[in-house]
C-alpha cells in the first residue's frame, strides 16, 4: 500500500512528499482506512511506530472534507496527549501534514504563561493538542468550548494513567458531545486501561501493532560489561568512533543526567541534559538544538524523553540499564523508528547484570555482550552478601518508583481539587 491509495487530498499527498512520505507503516495502514470511514479506533502501538500520523493525517483528510469555517473557528478536532514534550511533537506532525491546507492548530500545556496560548485560541483554530490540566484550566476560564468537536483522540492512555490524570479524562468526557469519533492509542492493554477505552469508544476497531515486548527487527543492540568506575571512560571510548554523529543517551536520574553533561562538556563535547528539573524553555531549547544537530548528544531521563520523536536518530545509549525491562523497550526504540536502520548500546556495570537479564528474558533474545574494550567488567562473582545487599537495593528502588508514581498520582489529584475550589 501507498499513501497514493487512500484517496487522500493532494494537499495532504504533497505534504507527504515533503516528508518523504510514500508508504504507510503497519499502524497507518490499518488505522488510516479505519478512521476515513468514521470508526471509532482502538490502537495498541508503542512510541516510533508512527501512530502520530495515523489518527492525524485522516483526521485532516475529514476536516478538508467537512469544510473549513471562513468566520471563527471553532474547535473541531482535539487530541489529549500527557506530556509536553509529545503534545509539541504532535503539533509539529499536524502543521507539517496540513501545511499545504488553510487548517489551524495549535498546543497547549502548562508550566508556562497563558496568555500567548489564549491569544491563539481567540484567533480560532481547528485541531487543538493539549495536555489535560491545562486543557481544563482553560475551559474553566472559559477560553475553550468542546461543543464543536467532532474528533477526538486520547494518546498515550498507559502513561496517562500512570501519572494521574485518570480523573482528568473522566472529567473531560463529560464535556465532549456525545455524538464524535474517538481515537484511543496505547502501548500497553490492561484491564483498566481497556475499561476506561469503553467508555470513550463505540463499536471500535481494533489495530495492533509492536507489542511493548518487541523491538524492531532493524534495531542492532549490544551490551558492554564495565565497572561503575569506568562507565565515563567507556562512554568517551565509544565517542570516538565517527559514524556516531548522534545519539540519545539514558540516565536514570536528574542529578545523574547532568554529571554526564558536566563530564562531557570538560572533554569539548557538545550535549545538553533534558530532564523534569528543567524549565520548559531549556528543554525546549535543548531539544531544538539536537533536532538542529547543534549538539551531538542528548542527555535524558526516562520521564522527559516520552514523546521524544527524531527523525532518523541512529544512536541510543543507555548509560544506566533501567531496572524495568519494558522501560528498556521504550527507550531504544527512539532509533531504528519507522524501519530505519538503529544502534542501541548498553553500558553495564556489575549491579545491573541482573537487569540485563530480566530484559533478554522479556524480549526473548540475547543482547550481543561486548568484551574487546579498553574498561571490561572486573571478573568477580558477588559474594552472598553482595547479592543480598543487590536484592535489597533493587527492591528498595522499585518501592521508590512505586512511591514516587503514587506521589505523583496524589499531587495532581490534590492540584486538581484546588483549581476546582
Amino acid at each position: 500500500m501507498r499513501f497514493s491509495d487512500l484517496d487522500l487530498k493532494k494537499a495532504i499527498i504533497k505534504a507527504l512528499q515533503d516528508q518523504g512520505y510514500t508508504e504507510p507503516t503497519p499502524i497507518q495502514a490499518k488505522a488510516i482506512p479505519y478512521v476515513l470511514k468514521g470508526q471509532d479506533v482502538l490502537g495498541s502501538a508503542q512510541t516510533g511506530t508512527g501512530k502520530t500520523a495515523a489518527f492525524a493525517i485522516p483526521i485532516i483528510q475529514k476536516l478538508l472534507e467537512d469544510g473549513v469555517s471562513r468566520g471563527r473557528r471553532p474547535i473541531r478536532a482535539l487530541v489529549v496527549t500527557p506530556t509536553r514534550e509529545l503534545a509539541i511533537q504532535i503539533g509539529d506532525n499536524f502543521n507539517a501534514y496540513s501545511r499545504h491546507t488553510s487548517l489551524k492548530s495549535t498546543v497547549i500545556f502548562g508550566g508556562v504563561k497563558q496568555q500567548a496560548q489564549v491569544a491563539t485560541l481567540r484567533r480560532g483554530v481547528d485541531i487543538l493538542v493539549a495536555t489535560p490540566g491545562r486543557l481544563l484550566d482553560l475551559i474553566s476560564q472559559g477560553y475553550i468550548s468542546l461543543n464543536d468537536v467532532g474528533y477526538f483522540v486520547l494518546d498515550e492512555a498507559d502513561r496517562m494513567l500512570d501519572m494521574g490524570f485518570i480523573h482528568d479524562i473522566k472529567k473531560l468526557l463529560t464535556l465532549l458531545p456525545r455524538q464524535r469519533q474517538s481515537l484511543f492509542f496505547s502501548a500497553t492493554m490492561p484491564k483498566t486501561i481497556l475499561k476506561l477505552s469503553q467508555q470513550i469508544l463505540t463499536n471500535p476497531q481494533k489495530v495492533a501493532v509492536n507489542a511493548v515486548s518487541s523491538t524492531a527487527e532493524t534495531l542492532q543492540q549490544f551490551v558492554y560489561p564495565t565497572n561503575k568506575k569506568t562507565k565515563k571512560d567507556l562512554l568517551l571510548h565509544l565517542l570516538n568512533n565517527p559514524d556516531l554523529d548522534q545519539a540519545l543517551v539514558f540516565s536514570r536520574t536528574k542529578h545523574g543526567a547532568d554529571r554526564i553533561v558536566r563530564d562531557l562538556k570538560k572533554k569539548g563535547i557538545s550535549c545538553a541534559a533534558i530532564h523534569g528539573g528543567k524549565s520548559q524553555n531549556q528543554r525546549q531549547k535543548a531539544l531544538k538544538q539536537f533536532k538542529n544537530k547543534d549538539i551531538r548528544l542528548l542527555i535524558a531521563t526516562d520521564i522527559a524523553a516520552r514523546g521524544i520523536d527524531i527523525n532518523q536518530l541512529r544512536y541510543v545509549i543507555n548509560y544506566d540499564i533501567p531496572n524495568e525491562p519494558e522501560t528498556y523497550v521504550h527507550r531504544i526504540g527512539r532509533a531504528g523508528r519507522a524501519g530505519e536502520e538503529g544502534i542501541a548500546l548498553s553500558l553495564c556495570e556489575p549491579e545491573e547484570n541482573a537487569y540485563v537479564k530480566d530484559i533478554e528474558k522479556l524480549i526473548k533474545a540475547s543482547i550481543e555482550k561486548v568484551t574487546s574494550h579498553p574498561f571490561p567488567q572486573t571478573d568477580s562473582p558477588m559474594t552472598a552478601q553482595e547479592r543480598k545487599d543487590f536484592e535489597k537495593e533493587k527492591q528498595r528502588r522499585k518501592q521508590e518508583f512505586f512511591a514516587n508514581r503514587k506521589k505523583n498520582r496524589d499531587s495532581r489529584g490534590s492540584n486538581n481539587n484546588r483549581r476546582r475550589r
